[in-house]
């Protein structure tokens, strides 16, 4: 009887442990497959968050030098109008993240920052300049970095920017809602992202 006894116990003690190391391998493939997954879906989110839009406007360049004191000035002048088509992206193949299988959580480290590309095209009217001092390659550069400076001041201060960044929350968030599915956590910089992600994490 006791032989009996012992075999039974035996037995179910085998059950246990082949049971065991069964569901332990079914956890850890699961958290293999959640965290390929994950990976592949960081890859395949739109490479680029594009927002593209024209601006123009009328410059007026101006430049003095004296001769013999201030009584006696040699001008130039250009009225300069400006064409732009500008392009804000967010390269979203450089997202730094890691992977916490263990808490099962995906950590955003880094989100790239704005990358904005203007593409001005210059016509040039009304040049006019005195013989000491006429145009050159220097106020030709002026002229441009100039203009993209103004460029640039009108694209942050529109609606461009923010239509970009509200692209780039929609992208972000799809992270959200993936590891929400799977039972795992979201966190950004270690901080955990409990709906989905705020225009507060982004940088201006």
């Amino acid at each position: 009887m006791k032989k009996v006894l012992l075999g039974v116990i035996i037995a179910l003690m085998l059950v246990l442990i082949f049971r065991s190391c069964v569901e332990s391998s079914i956890y850890e493939k699961s958290l293999e497959e959640h965290s390929l997954l994950i990976e592949q879906e960081i890859k395949n989110v739109s490479k680029l968050v594009v927002t593209e839009g024209h601006f123009s406007q009328v410059y007026t360049y101006q430049d003095s030098r004296e001769l013999f004191g201030p009584l006696f000035t040699a001008d130039k002048k250009a009225l300069v109008v400006v064409n732009a088509e500008v392009q804000l992206a967010y390269d979203l193949s450089k997202i730094e993240f890691q992977l916490d299988e263990a808490s099962k959580t995906l950590n955003i480290i880094q989100i790239p920052d704005l990358e904005v590309k203007i593409n001005p095209d210059l016509e040039y009217y009304d040049v006019n300049a005195d013989y000491f001092n006429p145009f050159s390659a220097k106020d030709y550069n002026i002229i441009k970095r100039n203009v993209r400076e103004s460029l640039m001041k009108k694209v942050m201060d529109s609606s461009l920017k923010t239509n970009a960044e509200e692209r780039l929350l929609s992208e972000l968030s799809k992270f959200y809602i993936l590891t929400s599915s799977m039972g795992w956590k979201l966190t950004y910089e270690n901080t955990l992202i409990e709906n989905s992600f705020d225009r507060v994490y982004l940088k201006n």
